[in-house]
């Protein structure tokens, strides 16, 4: 038996399909329709104070946000109402594009860079290796340090030629290295650093994926004559690819709203290279004063990644967990 037949049998397993039967399965239950029921409203009205102020705290910041976005203002005045016209300003600025650009890639390299990283880890300690409980906890530290210090560490290594990563690409022959003023290693550098401050995160998400998964299932793909990269693709990848999808959406938020990784490393430069749309949207506020389109940015980033999330949700929602 292959291991497509094993993946095959899991699948009728689960919808109810014995591994060498044919039926469909026990029926299910029709679920019968709940009316409110007076136990119902006292639980509502016990929720209904609470509810109102997450209303107060979450939804008017919002809709005050969204009516600067309509007006040409500064921080002290919302200034005259000019309808969408910041949104047709940003959306024909080449620097918003060019923001736009890099934090598209910014977040690629972030959520899969880190996921590939953190995949990789979580396999490696399933494994019996030795100290393997203080490994864990050494490679959670990028993840727990508070990302000024991560930042801070980071500048020490790379920011001025009497930093040690370029003294050493110094004595290997490649002359004086400017990693933060060249604007391609200034991306390349801020991208493995939010790779590296942000594996961690995915290392527990696929930790406690494979964990779930039953070790039973690669006992017989192994009696198949299974290898182990089949293993991996037809089961180990099937079987956690909820989690993968949850943590991708998870990962991207991250990445599209991450201000303090770029602002403490290149503070957007050199040159506006690094400079992604939270960025953007921070100077056009507090340094151009110009509340209107910076909150216009913003409310564009939260379009995309509300369009983003549901995407993969949708995705979430069709995978067939074997």
């Amino acid at each position: 038996m292959s291991v497509s037949s094993v993946a095959e049998n899991l699948r009728r397993a689960r919808r109810g399909v014995g591994v060498s039967g044919s039926g469909s399965g026990a029926p299910r239950p029709v679920r019968k329709s709940k009316r409110f029921t007076p136990r119902t409203w006292t639980l509502l009205a016990f929720a209904l104070p609470s509810l109102v102020l997450l209303l107060l705290i979450n939804l008017y910041p919002v809709i005050y946000a969204f009516i600067q976005s309509l007006h040409n203002g500064t921080l002290l005045d919302s200034g005259p109402f000019v309808g969408l016209k910041n949104y047709t300003d940003i959306l024909t600025q080449a620097s918003f594009w060019n923001a736009a650009l890099f934090t598209l890639v910014f977040t690629i390299v972030g959520v899969f860079g880190s996921w590939i990283v953190g995949l990789a880890l979580s396999l490696l300690l399933r494994t019996h290796i030795p100290a393997n409980g203080l490994f864990k906890v050494l490679l959670l530290l990028p993840w727990i340090v508070p990302v000024v210090v991560s930042a801070t560490s980071w500048n020490w290594l790379v920011a001025t030629p009497q930093s040690p990563l370029p003294i050493l690409f110094a004595h290997l022959g490649f002359g004086n290295v400017l990693f933060l003023a060249d604007p391609t290693l200034a991306k390349i550098v801020v991208c493995v650093f939010k790779v590296w401050i942000s594996f961690p995160f995915m290392m527990m998400m696929m930790s406690s994926a494979l964990a779930s998964v039953d070790t039973n299932v690669y006992e017989a793909a192994k009696v198949d004559g299974a290898s182990n990269w089949q293993g991996f693709r037809f089961i180990t990848m099937p079987m956690i690819a909820r989690t993968t999808f949850v943590s991708w959406i998870l990962m991207t938020i991250f990445c599209v709203n991450d201000f303090p990784t770029i602002f403490l490393l290149t503070g957007g430069g050199p040159v506006n290279a690094t400079q992604s749309l939270v960025v953007l949207a921070y100077l056009t506020v507090f340094q151009n004063f110009q509340t209107g389109p910076g909150i216009a940015i913003a409310f564009v980033m939260t379009l995309v990644l509300v369009i983003i999330s549901v995407v993969l949700y949708r995705q979430i929602r069709k995978v067939n967990v074997e």
